[in-house]
């Protein structure tokens, strides 16, 4: 496994902030832009027909982009670099935690560098973005986040022979690999070398899943015990059985937690 950085352009970044601003997307995700980029009018976005938002962002975030591509560039040769300092350990840790050798996949992996807060992947591209204002430090942290994703559903499909349509949000599959990023982390080579980690430092999964309680208990603290009794495949459908049975709550936590950024 091995994360290349890119700086992959403007339109890019514009691109990737579209898929969060969208009628249908919550709050949670869209509010965030104004939150890094002032210039950015909320209210004179939505006020738009979808088809003529990319244009207002594009007048309104080019100067925006301008002034910060220098740094984007500098950033591709900094998370680079740190990434290559570490790139062995985190495939040794990656492949004990999923039982597979993971150092001969997911080698061509491009981490999109842009100026979109919010950090999509792809899994089809074999991509994800990475947020411009990220330290070295942060980015790593964030990117071991999403190769998590690439070799669960990896695995995952090798194991249970589904579609990788079903691991798109808002799907309990999508949701279950985004809170076992936690369990996961937990390995002292990971955790060590992420900012975001513990839930103290604001968490390497979404801030809703840290206080979602299920039977009375965290959520995040019920996978980690099955993480820690089970083998990857057999923790992989326990905990989604778990998840199946407890949809309702889930559901209705994360509707209420993304409502306001």
């Amino acid at each position: 496994m091995r994360v290349t950085y890119k700086n992959p352009g403007f339109e890019h970044s514009v691109d990737s902030i579209m898929l969060f601003q969208t009628d249908e997307t919550a709050p949670n995700y869209s509010d965030a832009l104004p939150y890094f980029y002032p210039q950015v009018d909320l209210a004179v976005l939505r006020s738009k027909p979808f088809s003529a938002r990319k244009e207002y962002l594009i007048n309104v975030l080019s100067d925006v982009y301008a002034e910060l591509e220098p740094e984007l560039n500098r950033k591709v040769l900094l998370y680079n670099e740190h990434f290559s300092r570490y790139e062995n350990q985190i495939n040794d840790a990656l492949s004990d935690a999923f039982e597979t050798e993971v150092k001969g996949i997911f080698n061509d992996l491009a981490g999109n560098i842009c100026l979109n807060p919010v950090s999509p992947r792809f899994l089809p591209e074999r991509c994800f973005d990475v947020f411009c204002k990220n330290s070295e430090r942060g980015a790593l942290g964030i990117s071991i986040h999403e190769v998590i994703h690439f070799i669960w559903f990896y695995v995952w499909n090798k194991t249970f022979g589904d579609s990788y349509d079903e691991y798109e949000m808002p799907s309990m599959k999508w949701i279950l690999s985004e809170m076992v990023v936690e369990s996961i982390m937990r390995d002292e080579r990971l955790s060590s070398i992420n900012p975001y980690f513990p839930r103290e430092h604001g968490g390497c999964v979404y801030s809703y899943f840290q206080d979602m309680t299920v039977d009375g208990k965290y959520i995040l603290d019920t996978l980690e015990e099955l993480y820690r009794k089970n083998k990857m495949t057999d923790f992989m459908a326990k905990s989604y059985d778990y998840c199946i049975g407890h949809e309702k709550e889930i559901r209705r936590h994360i509707q209420e937690a993304e409502k306001t950024f």
